[in-house]
Formats: C-alpha cells, structure tokens, sequence
C-alpha cells in the first residue's frame, strides 16, 4: 500500500503543481513505459527520458499495463518523473498471478493456492549523451545509463525461491543507445543489461550450482511512426537461465525451470498528447514448463501512460 500511496501522489502533485511540461516534445519520442516502469518499448528500456519534459521542463507519466499468457497474468502500475529530459525518476510494481506455482507442494512445500507475487522496482536512468531529436539527422545515438533495484515479496512461495539458493532482492545495470532517423520515421534501440534476475526477478535473483554471477543480456527493438500519432515495432529480449541448471539437479523432468528470450510484436496510439495506449503480441517462452505442462506463455499485453 505504501508504494501505492507513493505512486498516487506524485501523480497528484505532477498535475496539480501546474510545473509539468506544457508544449514538451514530439508526439511519442518519449517512448511509452515498459513492465519495469523506465521509458522505452513494453520489454525494454529505451535511452529516452519518460514524460514530455524537455530540456528546461519537469515531467512525469503515471501508467498501468496487464499482460495475459497461458497460463500466468502480470498487473504494472507505476510513475515516473523526467528531469530537464536529463534524470528519469521510476517507480514500478509487477504483480504476478503464479497459480501454478502450487504444483512444487509435490516436494513437500506448502504454497498457497492462487499465490501472487509482487515486486517493488526503483529505477534510476541518466542521459550521458547525444540527443535523439537534435541528432536525427546524424548517426549519433542518444545514450542513456539506468539502474533498476528490485525487492520481491513471493508470500508462501519464499521458501522454493530460497531453496534453489536465489535472493529477493537484486540490482539490475544497462545501457541504453537509441537512434531516432526522423526523416525516415523509425527508432532503433540497443540496450545491455548486467543482471542476475530470474523471469525478471519474479523467481528471485541468481541461484545456486555456480549461478550467481552477472550475466550480460543484450536487448532490441525497431520501431516505425505509421503517421503521427500510430507506431508499429517489435522487440527481443534475451534471458539469462540461472535456474535451469539447479532444476536438472532436483527430482524432476529435465529442463523443467528453464528460461527462454522474451519478444513482442506491438502497436502504439496516442489519440492526444498525454495519453498512450500500446497493445502488443508477447511470446514469453517457457517459464517454469515443469509446473505448465511444458507450454510455452504466449498471449497479449496493453498498456495505458498518461504523460504530462
């Protein structure tokens, strides 16, 4: 409730202040908010700063996505401040329907039925050069370094996190460059991620057998402005597989807690200035497969950002 009563004020304050940017920036250049609250695609941070603020403006976005796959649903509410388009200021709640987790009572655990797990995100991310409007017309990136601090309440699932030697609480690191060629109407984004999290940090961070260590995950995504106000993209996300190992060493089917790529194809409105819809195809591959009979977690994601 706390990061809820966090999260309504700043949206408060953002609106009632009067000091939100006014005119800001180019219909959609400030990306819409990924699952992890920072400004970017729906699976991805972008080098862009969140909000319409530009250079000599505060901002901010409040927003809420839900994605549904097979067999699994996460709810994202949060809020963001942009800094003079320099500082961007996040913060995220994921909360993940995980009924299917309760398969692991099995090995003599005692997880809830319809367990949910929730994870609180504070994200930090600073522009550290190029300008992704004012060099347009260049092959100069904007670039952006972010930082994203993650603390996971898994309720009775604690335990099976705990026993497969992985943390609840990480740190995430990256970069991020983003090229915008505004003659020709598309965006591209590179980002590297160091990270340690398992399905993002919903199945904990790092594990045991050795698979504690930072992993370097790249991530993509295009985009192309249909007309002013509709863009069209797709991203991939590579997934680092810490658990997949500890799982071969337990009693069951082999494989079963392995972790694959996550990618999307997506379609962004916005019918004004403030608002965004996205909608998306998400293909999430396999997460956990030894508790889902082995499907794969395909299903849709949408969004909605008001930004100011």
């Amino acid at each position: 409730m706390r990061l809820k009563t966090t999260i309504a004020t700043i949206a408060g304050l953002l609106i009632s202040s009067g000091a939100y940017a006014d005119t800001g920036k180019l219909l959609l250049t400030g990306g819409v908010t990924s699952i992890d609250g920072a400004a970017g695609g729906g699976l991805t941070p972008w080098a862009v700063i969140g909000s319409n603020a530009t250079a000599d403006q505060i901002g901010g976005t409040v927003h809420f996505s839900r994605a549904k796959v097979n067999d699994y649903s996460l709810n994202t509410y949060g809020a963001s401040v942009g800094i003079m388009d320099r500082v961007e200021l996040s913060l995220a709640r994921q909360d993940f329907d995980a009924s299917p987790v309760v398969g692991v009572n099995g090995l003599g655990f005692n997880v809830s039925n319809s367990q949910h797990i929730k994870m609180d995100i504070l994200g930090v991310k600073v522009k550290v050069a190029g300008d992704a409007i004012l060099d347009s017309d260049t092959l100069m990136p904007q670039i952006a370094v972010g930082v994203e601090f993650k603390k996971t309440d898994a309720g009775s699932f604690s335990p099976v996190i705990a026993a497969l030697g992985a943390k609840d609480t990480g740190v995430d690191f990256y970069v991020s460059a983003t090229k915008l060629f505004l003659a020709q109407s598309i965006l591209v984004n590179a980002t590297l991620r160091a990270t340690r999290a398992n399905q993002n940090g919903l199945l904990g961070f790092g594990a045991a057998a050795g698979e504690n260590n930072y992993k370097f995950e790249p991530e993509f995504s295009v985009a192309y402005l249909v007309t002013k106000n509709v863009v069209i993209g797709a991203e991939y996300r590579f997934k680092p597989n810490n658990l997949e190992r500890v799982g071969n060493t337990l009693p069951l089917p082999r494989n079963g807690l392995r972790e694959e790529d996550w990618k999307d194809v997506f379609i962004a409105y916005a019918p004004m200035k403030n608002i965004s819809f996205t909608l998306a195809y998400v293909d999430l591959g396999h997460i956990a497969p030894v508790l889902v009979k082995n499907r794969k977690q395909t299903g849709v994601f949408l969004s909605s950002q008001i930004a100011f």
